[in-house]
């Protein structure tokens, strides 16, 4: 009996799986990790070379062969090829702007209830982390908004999430420029079920955010510090626009696994940033009255927040231009396969070729 769901295959689709399935292939990346657990992302081409501690092998001694397989080099070492997985490719693509941490990109989800076929809007896109597992949830019959300030951190977020899809994704839309100018006229009021804010400021966009947002949708924004985190929650209080917010931080803790030697390892990731969460409520409604009291002390008088208090960081100009070529020029390997091209610069590929993870 045939199963109807099953009646469409998606390998067909531009993302669907067929491109994480199959024999490796020239232009996509693998995650090589040696016996001492250390890992290099490598991208593969018919005319690539790796060299490391490890030993050494040409790219075509991978190219074609199954994934999982282990390679043993001139040196006598094992090396295991694997397609890296999403959260792997976060932590070593090409970036300007700090990522969002893979297990806070899986807390957003979750807890925002991203959803297959969501409408969803993402401000801050940096280069792109998040923005890969928002288009993973909404699917390609989603829909997700980015917005972004910065063209420069535009351009190296489209090249990395091109790259891992493998070409444009058809649920989304980039676009530069202030969430308050971009969101009035590119979704109708009511129309949104989810919004992201990864930005300094988010209490700068309640207002549009609750136009925007259906009754009932999520509102889910990522802050890094107590400051922010405290000036959020008041201000969406004050708008008596949404729901009660609910705020957390999450923190990932491996453990060393030997024989009888199991025992938490000595590090772990911390904190990186906190979650806050809140729900529009229906028009013309007000939140019901909270009947806890605030303790005395808690509020003081207002006053202009300097951009070091909400922890604002810069990012040099020279950074962003390296990471921008970077991502141009692996663009060009993998649609070509091949490594070496004519005026490419040797130093502008090293990178992109092979290079431990941090």
């Amino acid at each position: 009996m045939t199963d109807a769901r099953t009646t469409t295959s998606t390998d067909d689709l531009p993302h669907g799986p067929a491109r994480r399935r199959g024999p490796l292939r020239a232009g996509e990346r693998v995650q090589l990790t040696d016996s001492k657990g250390r890992l290099y992302t490598v991208l593969l081409t018919h005319d690539g070379y790796f060299q490391s501690q490890r030993g050494s092998f040409r790219h075509s001694e991978l190219i074609g062969r199954p994934e999982g397989t282990v390679l043993t080099t001139a040196t006598g070492h094992q090396l295991l090829a694997l397609r890296p997985l999403l959260s792997d490719y976060v932590l070593s693509m090409p970036r300007g702007a700090t990522v969002v941490y893979p297990k806070d990109a899986g807390q957003i989800v979750q807890m925002g209830d991203i959803f297959p076929g969501a409408r969803v809007v993402e401000a801050g896109v940096g280069s792109g982390g998040l923005t890969m597992s928002l288009l993973s949830a909404v699917g390609e019959r989603g829909h997700l908004l980015s917005v972004e300030r910065r063209d420069d951190f535009a351009d190296i977020a489209r090249g990395n999430v091109d790259s891992w899809f493998g070409g444009a994704h058809p649920a989304w839309d980039l676009r530069v420029g202030d969430l308050a100018d971009v969101l009035p006229d590119a979704a109708e009021p009511g129309s949104v079920d989810r919004v992201v804010l990864d930005m300094l400021a988010p209490w700068e966009n309640l207002d549009v955010v609750a136009d925007a947002l259906a009754p009932g949708g999520l509102l889910i924004a990522y802050v890094a510090t107590t400051t922010q985190l405290s000036r959020f929650v008041e201000d969406a209080r004050a708008t008596e626009r949404f729901t009660e917010p609910q705020a957390w931080e999450s923190m990932v803790r491996t453990w060393h696994l030997e024989g009888l030697s199991v025992r938490p390892d000595h590090r772990m990731i911390g904190h990186t940033g906190f979650l806050v969460t809140t729900r529009r409520l229906a028009p013309g409604t007000t939140p019901p009255q909270r009947t806890r009291r605030p303790a005395k002390g808690a509020y003081s008088a207002d006053g202009e927040w300097a951009p070091e208090d909400i922890g604002e960081r810069t990012i040099s100009d020279k950074k962003i231009r390296r990471v921008r070529r970077d991502i141009h020029r692996r663009a060009e390997i993998e649609q070509s396969g091949m490594a070496s091209q004519p005026g490419a610069r040797p130093e502008a590929g090293e990178d992109l070729l092979s290079h431990p993870e941090e």
